[in-house]
């Protein structure tokens, strides 16, 4: 079987609990919590017997962490891509009350079909996904026949992954993934295949 046809498998995270400086909402990094600490490292634990070859990673200070931490236990390298961010707050930037509420709403447009749906001053939602899916496919294609561990945030794993498996823009919604809790995947020649999660 040749490299093309050994599938990369790919486990995506969500970083480990995280607080943040200010109240406001904001593209801030956040820290991880004594708790999210706990969380990175018991990510590691779980993983020991999966022969992580790296751990790609969000730049956002809460996934470095979650990464730096798992990636310490796992004895590998951590890859940092910009493209796991998650999706900017735009215009809600400095505001204080209503901004989950303002997220849920011009997600459900999205997974509705409206491609032109954005926070005011963010990117579109289609672009959004495409960002993270090019990192994902970057991480597969760099590691054909291995596994890869991917820490990235909530949002931007729910929107992206549906879509990069051919599942419906819905079925991202009303799923809560908990702080570090992991969606396996795998790509070969002929795509993405969903392994476990996304229920």
């Amino acid at each position: 079987m040749t490299s093309l046809q050994c599938p990369a498998r790919i486990l995506v995270a969500r970083h480990g609990e995280a607080e943040y400086e200010t109240e406001v909402c904001s593209d801030d990094g956040g820290s991880l919590t004594m708790l999210g600490r706990g969380q990175a490292a018991e990510l590691a634990d779980r993983l020991k017997g999966e022969r992580i070859a790296r751990v790609w990673t969000s730049s956002l200070s809460r996934a470095v962490q979650t990464a730096e931490i798992a990636a310490s236990g796992l004895g590998v390298d951590v890859v940092v891509r910009e493209g796991l961010r998650e999706y900017g707050v735009g215009s809600l930037a400095g505001t204080t009350t209503g901004e989950q509420e303002y997220f849920s709403g011009v997600f459900r447009q999205w997974a509705a079909g409206d491609d032109a749906t954005r926070i005011d001053g963010g990117e579109l939602i289609s672009d959004f996904v495409r960002r993270v899916g090019a990192v994902l496919d970057e991480a597969a294609d760099a590691h054909p026949g291995e596994t890869v561990l991917v820490v990235s945030h909530g949002g931007a794993i729910l929107a992206t992954l549906p879509q990069l498996v051919g599942l419906p823009r819905t079925r991202g919604l009303g799923i809560s993934l908990a702080n570090c809790g992991v969606i396996e995947l795998e790509k070969d020649a002929d795509g993405w295949r969903l392994v476990a999660g996304l229920d």
